[in-house]
């Protein structure tokens, strides 16, 4: 069963860990196809240079029609990754990124393959239960074949994902619980305990003979040199 916590990147239930990340593993993220309304959209809201929003301008320009604002396409790589990994995986944050390069320009109507390689892993150390995976991301244009044509992105980034919940053995449940439930001494009424006598004296504050407080073997010379 999955732990409560167990939570993939959507909220849903989890499938895979960190321990399911080896370095070596490629995951497919699928093929996307870059709209042309969403891509202009986009740069006006975010982006909005004359070679994304201007359409004669751009067509007069040495790239021959408008090309999608960067920060545009490496969204379409995010939303690839959430719906088939981060889907599936006790995803949680992310440190950051090293590097996001962007190789070509990226038109609409461009049909791009993405995918994720895992290139290491290792248990994180300052964040306790979750393990620190390195990725490298790609997208690929494909042509009329499906073949991939060119490489139009690259990035490389981390991820922290939850290790694998460890499940309680029954046995060992019912036993810690039996432990728990067991009276101790201490739960015991005061008048059941046995009498143990009378107590030694502390020697910081015992007197002496005289009623005068005699120093103790930690004399203020000790203290001072502590």
């Amino acid at each position: 069963m999955t732990a409560p916590d167990a939570r993939s990147g959507t909220g849903r239930p989890a499938e895979l860990f960190f321990e399911d990340l080896v370095p070596g593993l490629t995951v497919d993220l699928g093929v996307v196809t870059v709209d042309a309304d969403e891509m202009v959209a986009f740069a006006r809201r975010f982006d909005p240079q004359w070679y994304h929003v201007d359409t004669d301008l751009a067509a007069a320009s040495r790239h021959g029609g408008l090309i999608a604002s960067g920060f545009y396409t490496v969204s379409l790589f995010m939303r690839a990754y959430v719906d088939h990994l981060l889907s599936r995986a006790a995803a949680d944050a992310s440190p950051g990124l090293e590097e996001l390069r962007w190789l070509a320009p990226v038109r609409a109507g461009d049909r791009l393959a993405v995918r994720v390689d895992v290139m290491g892993a290792r248990p994180s150390t300052a964040r306790p239960g979750l393990g620190t995976v390195s990725l490298t991301g790609t997208m690929l244009r494909l042509g009329p074949d499906d073949r991939p044509e060119q490489e139009v992105l690259r990035t490389r980034f981390r991820g922290w994902f939850a290790v694998r919940p460890v499940e309680a053995d029954p046995a060992e449940a019912e036993t810690v619980e039996a432990a728990v439930a067991a009276p101790t001494h201490g739960d015991r009424p005061l008048t059941d305990r046995p009498d143990s006598g009378p107590t030694a004296a502390d020697p910081a504050t015992a007197g002496s003979s005289d009623g005068e407080p005699t120093e103790s073997s930690d004399s203020a010379e000790a203290r001072r040199n502590d």
